[in-house]
């Protein structure tokens, strides 16, 4: 079933980054990674073509309240967003609570351990203080990056499934399911 969030009171600090709601001051630096050919198409989505694409998708981000910013501590720059989604797909049948975390770096910040230490820090949210049953998450067959953060951070694989993504294609996926230890 899927777990209510909302990311408007949530900052969650880890060494190197902060993990905040999105705000109007982040237009650049979302436009920044995102245009970059590779990022989006790593996670399911197209790249950004103009600011105004990613003028819209910050808008998304700050009406629907369920993606963090991913920002560097040192100078306050947004380098990536990670999302809590609703789920494609449930692998945990009955009365129990979850979410699908998604996640996007520019790609400066690749191979550095910064998306395992920002999906860690989630998971510790969501396990934590917001008391999910579960989290799960997908990456794309060819994706060996995410699959990395995946596995470091304690998922295991459940199965592969097929993906609609946003940019229209068909994607052969792997899903993984994290089950909260203390419940």
């Amino acid at each position: 079933m899927l777990a209510s969030f909302d990311v408007t009171n949530s900052i969650l600090q880890t060494e190197r980054l902060v993990l905040r709601p999105f705000q109007q001051s982040d237009l650049e630096d979302l436009y920044e990674y995102a245009s970059v050919d590779g990022v989006g198409e790593c996670a399911g989505w197209k790249h950004h073509e103009s600011i105004d694409e990613s003028r819209s998708v910050l808008h998304l981000f700050m009406r629907e309240k369920k993606t963090f910013a991913i920002v560097r501590k040192e100078d306050g720059k947004v380098i990536g967003s990670l999302g809590l989604e609703a789920l494609s797909l449930d692998p945990v049948e009955g009365e129990h609570y979850g979410r699908e975390i998604g996640y996007v770096l520019g790609k400066p910040y690749w191979g550095k351990g910064l998306a395992t230490e920002a999906v860690q820090a989630v998971i510790s949210h969501c396990f934590e203080t917001l008391l999910y049953d579960y989290l799960t998450v997908c990456h794309s067959i060819e994706n060996d990056r995410s699959r990395r953060v995946i596995e470091k951070n304690g998922f295991s694989y459940v199965r592969n499934v097929t993906y609609k993504s946003q940019k229209g294609t068909v994607e052969d996926t792997k899903l993984y399911l994290l089950v909260n230890p203390k419940k």
